[in-house]
């Protein structure tokens, strides 16, 4: 079955069919409605998504991306249908989310530092006053060299360029060692250098473990890591793994247009031997 076939069916579930899920799935959506302000922006949706697995949500503006993850976190009300995130409701399990959306807060606060913000990301475990560990430091610090701010740590925020601040809020998420990454838009802003290291850092967060959903212009990036996509145009046109989604007819039904030409896909194996994640005993999947 293609996925425009699969588009045209009345609901699009995969959650039986949906390979490698062993037990509960972090996220299991039945016949979902999404929306806000009373309005639904895309119905019926249907999937799971298991442990060490990820699904990237690829689209338009406006075609439902963003409002999809914010109903995953809580921040948004389902409006129909079925949603559960480590089988619970949504908003109950903040300390196992790392959240990155398009706009920060933290970004307009003075005089906060790289490496604060980076801190940040150990809150949700342990609160805004406990003292941190010297384990929290090692964790903060290999989440800068990962991306390659270790040197910008002492830095204000403010005072650094848009793709290094969006390299700091994606060290904050790695710092976080969540569960499930949630993440809007993750290289918007980031040069050649920065997605490459992006690349390796969401690889290494999968072999750990973790459960990813990524929304994403980058078709070819996310393709490389993802085990599930999910195209959308307000309405889900397809879902599955990459090889069923991204044809040229679904492509052309999601966003009007098809780029052909050569296929850039990266393959990421699990760095076994990386020095932090080793030390600091990150390199197992948390149970």
């Amino acid at each position: 079955m293609d996925s425009r076939e699969k588009s045209a069916s009345p609901s699009i579930d995969v959650g039986a069919s949906t390979p490698g899920i062993k037990g509960s799935p972090y996220v299991a959506a039945k016949h979902l409605n999404i929306g806000y302000s009373n309005e639904v922006v895309v119905a019926n949706i249907s999937f799971e998504l298991g442990q060490g697995q990820a699904i990237a949500l690829i689209g338009t503006n406006g075609s439902g991306k963003s409002t999809l993850l914010k109903t995953i976190v809580g921040l948004l009300t389902a409006m129909g249908g079925q949603l559960s995130v480590f089988g619970m409701p949504p908003g109950n399990n903040h300390s196992r989310i790392a959240y990155l959306g398009q706009f920060h807060a933290s970004g307009f606060v003075l005089p906060i530092r790289a490496i604060d913000v980076v801190r940040m990301g150990r809150f949700p475990l342990y609160g805004l006053w406990r003292r941190m560990s010297r384990r929290d430091d090692e964790i903060v610090m290999s989440a800068m060299r990962t991306m390659g701010i270790e040197k910008l740590a002492d830095s204000p925020l403010r005072s650094l360029s848009g793709g290094q601040q969006q390299r700091t809020y994606l060290a904050q998420v790695l710092a976080h060692q969540a569960d499930l990454l949630v993440l809007d838009e993750p290289t918007a802003g980031l040069d050649a250098g920065g997605r490459e290291l992006y690349l390796h850092a969401i690889n290494d967060e999968l072999c750990r473990g973790a459960s990813i959903v990524i929304a994403t212009h980058d078709i070819q990036e996310e393709a490389a890591l993802c085990h599930q996509v999910m195209l959308l145009a307000r309405r889900v046109v397809a879902i599955g793994t990459p090889q069923e989604v991204l044809t040229p007819e679904a492509l052309l039904e999601a966003f009007g247009i098809v780029v052909t030409g050569e296929k850039r896909l990266h393959v990421l194996e699990c760095k076994h031997g990386h020095d932090d994640m080793e030390r600091l005993g990150l390199n197992k999947p948390k149970l």
